[in-house]
């Protein structure tokens, strides 16, 4: 669909343009007449502090809820279980799980085992995202988010790859 030049025409663009390089035109004369102070010969610089080599990971301690998450899914018969540690890498959460079913149909119960489980062990009522469609259902359990996939959509969207894990592709 075309527009027409009196609804956003080429006069409208170049307005905006004339006035950004108005705005910006009084910052580069300042920058401009900024001149660095010379260097005297005496000046010697510092070599930058080393930062020390980074440690093998240490894998992080399993929480309760990771380890019922983990054999919630293990009970269900879930197949290529990963969790991955996201401690420190955001703050959405403190890991997350990714796991296949076999079919939707098992995604989705795998799913509402899960949330019952957790509720009967304490962690309250936890909110399930596309149990109806069951390709791609996510358990958020606060700390831990629970990511159920049918194997063909986890291999299209690829989160582990995302996350930089070894473990697929």
């Amino acid at each position: 669909m075309r527009f027409s030049s009196s609804l956003c025409g080429a006069s409208f663009f170049a307005g905006a343009a004339a006035s950004a390089k108005k705005a910006k035109a009084p910052k580069a004369a300042k920058a401009a007449k900024k001149v660095p102070a010379k260097k005297s010969a005496k000046t010697v610089k510092k070599p930058a502090a080393k930062k020390p080599a980074v440690s093998a990971k240490k894998p992080a301690p399993q929480s309760d809820l990771l380890r019922r998450i983990l054999a919630s899914l293990d009970d269900d018969k879930a197949e290529n279980i990963v969790t991955i540690d996201l401690e420190g890498r955001t703050a959405l959460c403190d890991a997350a799980v990714i796991a296949s079913g076999r079919s939707s149909r098992h995604v989705g119960a795998m799913a509402e085992h899960l949330a019952r489980r957790l509720k009967e062990a304490g962690y309250g009522t936890r909110p399930i995202s596309g149990q109806a469609q069951g390709d791609w259902v996510l358990v958020d359990a606060g700390d831990v988010i629970v990511h159920l996939f049918r194997p063909e959509v986890r291999d299209y969207y690829d989160l582990e790859g995302m996350w930089s894990v070894g473990g697929r592709k």
